[in-house]
């Protein structure tokens, strides 16, 4: 192995002398930036529009590359500085190996490696190695060993892979793809600093979606009018009433291409001192359950984000870049033709759906971002003193539309609505409305927005009404704690400390148990507390949500469901506001608790079922496009590296499309590990050696262990359990009995209801542990589901029917 000095280009052979080398080298050296002035980086679409009023045409269009050559007069001082910190001892798995005076062996590049322009690697071992590095994030020090290694335990006379990893990115970063460009345009100048937009064209990320494997069955081409018994069926996005009226406004024969948007600013870094906003893109034609992968989606750009005093000129940067980046809609007049299922299709392409949390929709909208404004919803212009009113008519509840506002903007009376005094580039765009198509998502909407509030409030009540109220919430903290593990089910060890922390994956945890927590909390009113909330009611209002919850992940929605639906978000809102309106500061005026009480349904009729603009998918992208990308960046001008390092992924995602994972085949039950083993002459004794350094169950287990088996062997002849109808048991042990052929067993201990007459509690079968016991065969077993015991009661269990 050996170190090239990009400044002098001196060789050594060992890392050490290397870089005492450069450091010096650097002091020394004056290095000049020049601007690239190769007037071949044009447009590459001639359909999008140019960048409009005073930007300076130099700026405009430029290609997103990363200088690969090691001349010295194309490297700046932090790029410099930035090689030298990769080739640091980072990791001390390789220190001696470093330090060693044995020198690597060299060998000659490979023959057919083309440093031009290229599509392919020079061979599979050299391809192979660089999908590996760029799959599993191995960064230049570790990927350098495995080059080593390989070339010392090869015994091959010429290397097949490159120098060393550097080398091996910069050739990946030369590979030329048409539709893995990304451009730069120039939106505005600030203050002497130029904001970009960095983006892919809109119609080659279409297309690089229509290329990813089985993305196009079950495609959907037109409007269904799906009935089931003379009800309309709402479920996929083809089946709701934007795409039907779309549709009817399009020539005759071409077909409706949906396209979701989802935008986000996130931060890049654990302190959140910078700052990406990436926007992706999908389609509502693909179906939801493939569209909900993470390679049904493309990054579309990182749009500019703009720090000024000057919000209009903040919103107009934002808008204008949308414009550059969705006016090919517009300009396509006469639609695209797509290749799909072998056969080319005539489309227009529409914008049906913006995914977004509150504050990106009411930029999105134009509409004032402040819950305190006169008029807070972006969807209609219902009035803050009416956010928590559950009772609204139909009257009191008038939508948006572009006309209306387009007319206050127009005659300058935006104040009115709540508007802003910027041109909202969606008012120009066809078959939309941009007030209703920013739809309320489960996520922002109620993981993180309207259960948040309740976990608050809640807590909050605990406090006020009673005496020990910390002590209430402590209790709360040590029940969490308490819940048994099952899978998916994260255990709050520390409680509610880090509530303000949570992410929604942990409040959807907090969901499935927090109704078991509340419930026989604490006592009546016996303080005579004003406006009290009895235990009773609150656990009513976490069993409201549920089933609420529950059926906002409905797949599809006949009419008769909607009708459910709506009933039980007005039940639960009735519950949340008659419980909290007295310890909200704002007396539950929230603009997201509207939203979702009045306009969900109706999303639903127009764009199908939820679960088709949820953004649990959506925010794990950032990770793959944002996160991980900004911390092998040197983070300064991030950019154009995110954009270089996307591109490696995606040639390593093309590379290894092809590679197909061998099926799994379904085995019988087999036992990883044994705790014991014994014979059956001498269980009793085993048993009773083994009883104390056993759990409780175990024990027990111990004690019935021959009578059940004994019982199983009798009745193996046209056995059945004689259970009652019982069907739910805890296993004390699981055991594998030697025979011909082996049996593998489980010891079961029964529940049966509590109570005959009233079998349910808070929707949940309501149990007790009998002393009924046998030995079933675990294949016998249908599932695994989660008990929670009843807090401060005694042989009480719940079955958690809310595992989502």
């Amino acid at each position: 192995m050996s170190f090239k000095c990009p400044l002098c280009m001196r060789i050594f052979s060992q890392r050490f002398a290397y870089t005492q080398h450069a450091q010096k080298c650097l002091k020394n050296v004056e290095v000049e930036v020049e601007e690239d002035d190769d007037n071949n980086d044009s447009e590459k679409y001639s359909s999008e529009m140019d960048t409009r009023s005073n930007l300076s045409s130099e700026y405009e269009n430029d290609k997103v590359e990363v200088n690969d050559d090691n001349d010295v007069q194309n490297m700046s001082f932090d790029s410099i500085g930035s090689a030298i910190s990769e080739m640091s001892l980072e990791d001390s798995n390789f220190e001696n190996i470093l330090d060693s005076s044995e020198e690597s062996e060299i060998f000659e590049e490979p023959k057919n490696l083309n440093t031009k322009t290229c599509t392919e690697f020079p061979n599979d071992a050299y391809k192979d190695l660089m999908l590996l590095v760029t799959k599993y994030k191995i960064n230049n020090k570790s990927g350098n060993e495995i080059i080593r290694f390989f070339n010392k335990h090869s015994n091959l006379t010429e290397s097949p892979l490159p120098k060393n990893i550097e080398q091996g990115r910069a050739f990946m970063n030369n590979m030329k793809f048409s539709n893995l460009e990304f451009s730069k345009v120039l939106i505005t100048k600030h203050e002497d600093k130029d904001y970009f937009l960095y983006y892919q064209n809109l119609i080659q990320c279409i297309k690089n979606i229509l290329t990813v494997p089985d993305i196009t069955q079950n495609f959907a081409l037109s409007y269904e009018n799906y009935k089931y018994n003379r009800e309309s069926i709402y479920s996929e996005q083809n089946t709701g009433k934007w795409w039907k009226t779309t549709q009817e406004s399009l020539p005759t024969g071409s077909k409706l291409l949906s396209i979701i948007l989802y935008s986000d600013a996130t931060t890049t870094d654990t302190l959140g001192k910078s700052q990406l906003h990436p926007i992706y893109i999908t389609l509502g034609n693909i179906p939801i359950w493939r569209r909900n992968k993470q390679d049904a989606k493309q990054l579309l750009g990182y749009l500019p984000i703009l720090e000024a005093a000057n919000k209009d000129l903040v919103r107009d940067t934002f808008h204008k870049s949308l414009r550059h980046l969705l006016e090919p809609i517009i300009l396509l007049k006469d639609g695209i033709d797509l290749f799909i299922n072998n056969e080319n299709t005539w489309f227009y392409p529409r914008v049906s759906t913006i995914i977004a949390d509150w504050p990106e929709a009411a930029s999105f909208c134009l509409v004032y971002k402040s819950s305190n404004s006169n008029l807070p919803c972006h969807s209609c212009l219902v009035k803050r003193e009416n956010l928590a009113n559950i009772d609204l008519s139909v009257n009191d509840v008038i939508l948006r539309t572009h006309d209306e506002m387009r007319k206050h903007f127009e005659n300058d009376t935006q104040r009115s609505v709540c508007i802003e005094s910027v041109h909202n580039f969606f008012w120009d765009l066809p078959n939309i409305n941009i007030y209703l198509a920013t739809v309320p998502n489960r996520m922002h909407h109620l993981d993180l927005g309207l259960f948040r509030y309740q976990i608050i409030f809640t807590c909050d009540i605990l406090k006020s009404q009673h005496v020990n109220g910390n002590k209430l919430v402590e209790e709360v903290d040590r029940r969490l704690a308490a819940i048994s593990r099952f899978p998916g089910i994260k255990i709050f060890s520390n409680g509610l400390q880090s509530i303000a922390r949570l992410t929604a994956s942990e409040y959807r945890s907090l969901m499935k148990v927090m109704i078991f927590v509340i419930d026989n909390l604490y006592d009546e009113n016996n303080n005579e507390v004003d406006n009290f909330v009895n235990n009773d009611d609150l656990t009513k209002l976490y069993e409201y949500w549920n089933e609420m919850y529950i059926l906002s992940r409905y797949e599809e929605f006949s009419e008769s469901d909607l009708k459910k639906f709506n009933d039980a978000i007005h039940r639960w809102a009735r519950m949340f506001v008659k419980a909290f309106k007295f310890v909200s500061p704002s007396n539950l005026k929230l603009p997201k608790l509207h939203s979702w009480v009045y306009h969900i349904i109706d999303s639903i009729r127009s764009y199908g079922a939820i679960n088709g603009y949820t953004t649990e998918t959506y925010e794990s992208l950032h990770k793959y496009f944002v996160k991980i990308p900004y911390r092998i960046s040197n983070k300064k001008d991030v950019e154009p590296q995110l954009l270089q390092t996307i591109k490696c992924q995606a040639i390593s995602i093309r590379m290894s499309q092809h590679s197909v994972n061998p099926a799994k085949t379904s085995r019988t039950c087999k036992f990883s590990a044994r705790l014991f083993e014994f014979s059956l002459q001498d269980a009793n004794t085993f048993f009773n050696e083994k009883k104390d350094s056993v759990d409780n169950k175990m024990q027990t287990g111990f004690v019935r262990f021959i009578s059940c088996l004994d019982s199983y062997l009798d009745l193996l002849d046209g056995f059945t359990i004689i259970d009652k109808g019982l069907c739910y048991g805890q296993a004390l042990l699981l055991a594998e009995v030697l025979t011909d052929p082996p049996l593998n067993l489980a010891l079961i201990q029964w529940y049966d209801f509590k109570s005959k007459r009233n079998p349910y509690l808070y929707g949940c079968p309501h149990l007790k542990l009998i002393e009924l016991y046998n030995f079933v065969a675990i294949e016998s077993i249908h599932g695994v589901v989660h008990i929670v015991p009843r807090f401060d009661k005694q042989n009480e269990y719940f079955v958690n029917k809310y595992i989502f």
